[in-house]
């Protein structure tokens, strides 16, 4: 094998075998298919962490696996394009990743988060690993298995970069980061779809509840966000505070005991 970072995708079965001689750990990219705003893709909360995991794979030789790009989006089915999965299916759907791969050998699994709404779900999905696990029904053969969360704006240097070039215009939801980043990672894209003015220009805040509701209180989709101040230039200052936190984070995680 190559000194560089694997997709699964693209590996054989052979290729996976004689990574699995040298390290149990892969990283496993999730976000969300929904929407962002006028200004930002349907894909921004997948696209985001699979940029990123791609990166450290080739930096530090991690093996990436296949992105679970649709998360949990309910409140957002009031705009086109939006798809979401149940909390219950997204659950199951982590649990039969994690199987699936443990089958094999992995045993340190490294989700790479660009979705606040799949952090509660996700978590419950390793506790159900667990639970098999501490239960007796996963198997006496099975490895001691490791599930961590990783989102990929907790970095203080992706904070020390939003507060910098966005302030309070950063918002919670298509924020001016997120936005960023996927113009860095997609530049032709992003010039079709950047706007210089949004109407307001500052979204408003408010609750998250049920689709109808989101869409009323929002009305274009945003929450407390200017991402008509995201730029490609700033996105790759973005990228590259976060590949260097999320990387030490990883071999931290594969290090520890």
């Amino acid at each position: 094998m190559k000194d560089s970072g694997m997709r699964l995708q693209l590996s054989t079965w052979p290729e996976v075998e004689d990574y699995l001689k040298d390290s149990s750990g892969i990283i496993i990219p999730i976000g969300s298919t929904e929407q962002h705003g006028p200004t930002g893709f349907i894909g921004t909360d997948a696209l985001c962490p699979e940029l990123l995991a791609n990166e450290i794979g080739e930096r530090l030789n991690v093996m990436i696996a296949p992105t679970l790009s649709i998360g949990m989006a309910q409140h957002h089915l009031g705009f086109a394009g939006s798809v979401t999965l149940r909390p219950t299916t997204l659950i199951a759907v982590v649990c039969d990743v994690i199987n699936s791969l443990t089958v094999h050998g992995f045993d340190r699994f490294f989700f790479l988060n660009g979705h606040g709404g799949n952090i509660a779900t996700v978590q419950a999905a390793f506790s159900e690993v667990y639970a098999d696990r501490s239960f007796g029904s996963a198997g006496q053969n099975r490895p001691s298995v490791r599930c961590h969360l990783e989102n990929w704006w907790n970095g203080p240097g992706i904070k020390e970069i939003s507060e910098r070039e966005f302030g309070d215009s950063e918002g919670s939801h298509a924020t001016a980061s997120e936005v960023a980043l996927t113009y860095y990672g997609y530049p032709e894209d992003g010039t079709r779809v950047k706007q210089d003015q949004l109407m307001p220009r500052l979204a408003p805040k408010g609750p998250i509840y049920d689709a109808d509701d989101y869409r009323r209180r929002f009305a274009d989709g945003r929450i407390g966000s200017d991402p008509t101040l995201a730029t490609a230039e700033i996105g790759k200052e973005l990228f590259e505070a976060s590949v260097r936190h999320i990387g030490q984070a990883y071999e931290e995680f594969t290090a520890a005991l």
